[in-house]
């Protein structure tokens, strides 16, 4: 007979779940395994709230496995390290992202790019390496693998950067695998949200030229005087888009929704570069025409390894980009997944755990 949550592992632990696809998170009691010899052991402090969270607890994408214990932008102190463990020690600030296991042996692995490895772990619902559920960061604590650890750079917010754990990486990754990080040349960054304010804030420190494509234009303001971007681009005002066809290198596309790529397609360059990050419910037509004519390309990224997303954490700090958050309690958790699937935030709603999360 399978254990339950609770009793699974020696170690209790507390945090907030969604039972069922209604998506409502509530106080749940589950436990987390002994520290082993290449373990960490993590007090959360803080952790991001990421579009991924409410597709999961909704079960938008069809693998939900409930209960649900959301996050994977986890920032806190390190409490036991396992005698195998040489990058950290007691007392450490770290930060755990979207994996936190894999096989460690394949292709993939060997080349530090753990995200892609066929048996790679999500920090939350999926399976880890000893077999039993994985469980995320709207919790007290959480024991990780050391590889899949970070250390967090010394003058960077753990609030604040917490969600470059998710959304820095997503952006960063592509930027340097598509060589779409050469000072002065142009970059457009199709959707101003969680992923694509930072990709603004990544691609101005890379010393491009950034234009903001967005179909708000009440966003025009703050994507210029806020977040640095140097132009905006309305893409539901026909005669802009029409003057910008030809203009751009890149575009980053950070658009979780169903829309048009022909548009985005028509504003790169010959040769130029559409990268998709976003995840629509349903598939998204490609016209061909475009791609054959401008030898253009169209590409995905998947977050990054674990050494490229330490390297993002460490150009980050030097550069002093943030995310730009809400911060709030756990119990206002409910409220802030109602707004984030209205896009009512600006930009990153992060829970502080550690001030806020107590068992009833």
């Amino acid at each position: 007979m399978a254990k339950s949550p609770e009793t699974e592992h020696p170690n209790k632990a507390f945090g907030w779940a969604a039972k069922d696809k209604s998506g409502l998170l509530s106080p749940f009691h589950f436990s987390r395994r002994d520290n082993g010899d290449n373990d960490v052991t993590v007090k959360i402090l803080y952790c991001g709230v990421c579009h991924t969270d409410l597709h999961t607890i909704k079960n938008d994408w069809g693998f939900s496995y409930y209960p649900v214990v959301p996050g994977h932008e986890i920032v806190g102190i390190a409490t036991k390290v396992g005698k195998n463990v040489t990058k950290f020690r007691e007392g450490d600030r770290v930060g755990v992202g979207v994996i936190t296991g894999s096989c460690q042996s394949c292709e993939s692995c060997d080349q530090d790019l753990e995200n892609y490895c066929p048996q790679m772990s999500f920090t939350y619902n999926s399976i880890g390496s000893d077999g039993t559920k994985t469980y995320g960061g709207y919790s007290e604590s959480i024991v990780v693998d050391q590889r899949f650890v970070l250390q967090f750079p010394e003058g960077l917010p753990s609030d604040s950067g917490a969600p470059l754990l998710c959304a820095g990486i997503t952006v960063y990754s592509p930027m340097k695998y598509y060589g779409m990080t050469e000072p002065g040349k142009h970059l457009g960054v199709a959707g101003l949200g969680g992923l694509g304010h930072v990709a603004v804030k990544i691609g101005k420190a890379f010393g491009l030229k950034v234009t903001v494509i967005s179909s708000s234009p009440n966003k025009e303001d703050e994507a210029i005087n806020r977040l640095g971007a140097d132009s905006f681009l309305v893409s539901s005002d026909p005669q802009k888009m029409k003057a910008a066809i030809g203009t751009m290198d890149y575009i980053i596309d950070t658009v979780s929704a169903v829309h048009a790529l022909f548009p985005l397609l028509g504003l790169l360059k010959v040769n130029g570069k559409l990268v998709t990050l976003g995840l629509p419910e349903k598939p998204l037509e490609l016209p061909i025409f475009p791609l054959v004519l401008g030898r253009k390309m169209v590409g995905g990224s998947d977050i990054g390894g674990m050494k490229e997303t330490q390297e993002m954490l460490e150009f980050c700090g030097k550069h002093n980009i943030t995310a730009d958050i809400e911060l709030i309690k756990m119990d206002e958790i409910n409220t802030a997944m109602e707004r984030l699937a209205k896009a009512d935030v600006r930009y990153r709603f992060v829970i502080d755990v550690a001030n806020s999360l107590s068992p009833p």
